[in-house]
């Protein structure tokens, strides 16, 4: 065991995913492993992360609800836990920390660190000792309301207890981030070692929240809230941004008016690439965030861009158009009878099916 208690707040304790959860509620909390997998072949370790705790009503599970919205590192030889790292204890507001783990060699607080950065959907971005789990810089990327901060010392966030939910706190007002999260887990960023920036999509949604009871029935769902979101401070929805994962400040930002669900990729020639929901492709200048180029490709953009060198020996961005998955049903020619929609139109982003259409095409462009 690597982890200190405070910082990977691993105990050693193999039956601390039971011990944590009152009774048998763990048997029905989750939680799901349904992201992306790193792995570090000098350490002998791989890094994932959790899904949230079901049901979205925490007065149905009380305890911290262990190993859900965690990292966790694995020796993958046999599987042994020997740290892990929970960012939202006792989740009230669904965010899951399944977004991707990402391992980088920096210089932070002057020393030179092997280090784990995530972006998680509760609004802060993470900077993790790799080999030990302890927690070197957690600040927020996106609005956040829900917690003042993270406590630096222990890892623990500072909960505001006015945006903790339950079915005996009602309906709660202005929770930021929504639970889209302020950021997608689907939606992976990239690192640039010239500029030693992140670069990620962003969401600014916030959301109201009242939990119902709910009895879980196998093969159906397992919720138990209703939660309607708004646009966040500002009132566009989305942006993307360049991220300083030493000293966990933004360094630019570009608004979007709608959430930004799109994966990133940056070149060495410092130009990045992501997608819109309003079907534009967008190169920037990764030192300035610039535009530098946009391409209309005709559908919403939530896949991630790859760059590679063709068999001519010249580079190329390729990317996948079609909104898909939670924005299927807001693009603009869902018909009324189509079976998959079986849901309202979402009165929080009502001109987006004016813009998108669903689709499949990859467009490969020259560098």
């Amino acid at each position: 065991m690597l982890a200190r208690p405070g910082h990977g707040r691993y105990t050693g304790d193999p039956n601390i995913g039971v011990t944590s959860w009152e009774g048998d509620s763990w048997r029905r909390g989750g939680a799901p492993v349904w992201g992306w997998i790193s792995y570090d072949p000098q350490l002998g370790l791989i890094y994932f992360g959790t899904g949230n705790p079901g049901p979205y009503n925490t007065e149905q599970r009380p305890g911290e609800n262990k190993w859900t919205n965690s990292v966790l590192a694995r020796r993958p030889g046999d599987g042994a836990l020997v740290w892990a790292y929970q960012f939202t204890p006792h989740d009230s507001w669904d965010f899951d920390s399944n977004a991707e783990m990402i391992l980088v060699d920096m210089v932070v607080g002057g020393r030179m660190r092997r280090v784990l950065v995530h972006f998680d959907k509760n609004g802060f971005a993470y900077t993790l000792d790799r080999v030990t789990g302890e927690l070197l810089v957690a600040e927020p990327f996106a609005n956040v309301t829900w917690a003042k901060g993270i406590n630096k010392r222990t890892g623990m966030p500072i909960v505001d207890t006015t945006k903790t939910t339950g079915v005996s706190r009602g309906n709660v007002q202005g929770i930021c981030p929504s639970l889209e999260g302020g950021k997608s887990p689907a939606s992976p960023s990239a690192y640039s070692p010239r500029t030693g920036l992140f670069y990620t999509a962003t969401n600014n949604l916030c959301m109201n929240f009242e939990a119902s009871p709910v009895t879980r029935i196998p093969g159906t769902p397992y919720i138990g809230a209703t939660t309607p979101y708004f646009a966040g401070p500002g009132g566009y929805m989305g942006a993307f941004i360049a991220w300083d994962a030493a000293r966990g400040r933004r360094v630019w930002k570009i608004e979007e008016k709608f959430p930004v669900w799109s994966g990133s990729v940056v070149t060495a020639g410092d130009v990045v690439f992501y997608g819109t929901l309003d079907g534009w492709f967008k190169a920037g200048d990764a030192k300035s965030g610039r535009q530098l180029w946009k391409f209309k490709v005709g559908s919403g953009v939530v896949g991630a861009p790859i760059s590679f060198r063709g068999p001519d020996g010249k580079q190329y961005i390729a990317v996948y158009a079609g909104i898909g998955g939670d924005w299927f049903l807001l693009s603009g020619d869902v018909r009324s009878d189509d079976p998959a929609d079986v849901r309202p139109p979402a009165d929080f982003a009502p001109e987006l099916a004016r813009h998108t259409s669903q689709g499949g095409i990859v467009w490969i462009f020259g560098l």
